[in-house]
């Protein structure tokens, strides 16, 4: 698909076991791969809601009486499914991140490759852009985002470079923050500390890891018993929280035990984790860092 090219689509899938007459939801629309291979595997009766807030995406509406595209974060899946009449559903999928339309389209400033305005938004209804985490961001939130969403050791010395530039000149576009930054980007690993750097100013701007947990926290109540998960995150920040929630229903400490000890868990893993295969890595490259776990309702 020219729009973007689903990750890992059979066995994220699969991994829904998907009954003819169930109802499903995708809460990362994109170009709709992984919605019309649900869709493939319904009856007459099933249903297909997906979720997407970027109007970009919307263009890719599937017609199909079986299929409701939401055009809305998927942070507010149950408000919307009970607007629709949904209290419980059979399986949700979950494709994290940046779709590839996205990163490829300049003008979205996903993209180190291009020298484009600082923005990053996923939904063109968000107040907050790149541009406003570089130039209002005080040295403290600047800090907190480069270590904890960029996994940067350097981020005091990052924050404080900004900080410094955008006294003297506003910081307008992707191409102004590599100069400011340009003595933190040595040759042979410029490519990998922009990454890191863009990545912490895009789940800033759109709150993704905020966005992950009100998901996941809503998926206790919205699945049915032995309804399925099946989320793909590429960072290990999402990957994490996703493990984790999993393993216990829990993102930090730990659930309270009874007296011999047990503890009750919302979920069952089902299998192991699932990554891409050396074909679709060469086929796509962007799923190299793909990361899929499945989970069971219990």
């Amino acid at each position: 698909m020219e729009y973007h090219n689903p990750v890992l689509l059979k066995e994220t899938v699969e991994g829904l076991n998907v009954k003819p007459d169930g109802v499903y939801v995708d809460v990362t629309f994109g170009g709709g791969g992984h919605s019309r291979e649900i869709l493939s595997h319904l009856g007459p009766n099933g249903k297909l809601f997906a979720f997407d807030q970027d109007e970009d995406a919307w263009a890719n509406e599937i017609q199909d009486e079986r299929f409701t595209l939401i055009k809305e974060n998927f942070r507010y899946i149950k408000r919307f499914l009970r607007f629709y009449g949904i209290k419980k559903v059979d399986g949700i999928l979950g494709d994290l991140g940046v779709s590839s339309h996205q990163f490829d389209v300049p003008e979205r400033g996903f993209s180190t490759r291009f020298d484009a305005g600082l923005d990053m938004r996923m939904s063109k209804k968000n107040e907050l852009s790149a541009y406003r985490v570089v130039n209002e961001y005080d040295d403290k939130n600047l800090r907190r985002i480069f270590l904890e969403y960029g996994e940067l050791k350097n981020a005091p010395a990052l924050a404080r470079t900004i900080i410094e530039a955008r006294e003297k000149e506003t910081i307008v576009n992707t191409e102004d923050l590599k100069q400011v930054l340009a003595r933190f980007l040595p040759a042979h690993k410029a490519n990998k500390i922009l990454a890191q750097i863009y990545q912490a100013i895009r789940i800033e701007v759109n709150q993704e890891m905020e966005v992950l947990k009100e998901f996941l926290e809503q998926t206790l109540e919205i699945l049915d018993a032995g309804g399925r998960l099946s989320v793909i995150s590429y960072h290990s920040l999402e990957d994490r929280l996703v493990k984790r929630f999993i393993k216990n229903g829990m993102f930090e400490g730990e659930p309270e035990r009874d007296m011999f000890g047990r503890f009750e868990v919302p979920f069952k893993a089902i299998g192991k984790l699932i990554v891409p295969s050396d074909a679709e890595i060469k086929i796509n490259n962007r799923a190299r860092s793909a990361k899929l776990r499945i989970a069971e309702k219990i």
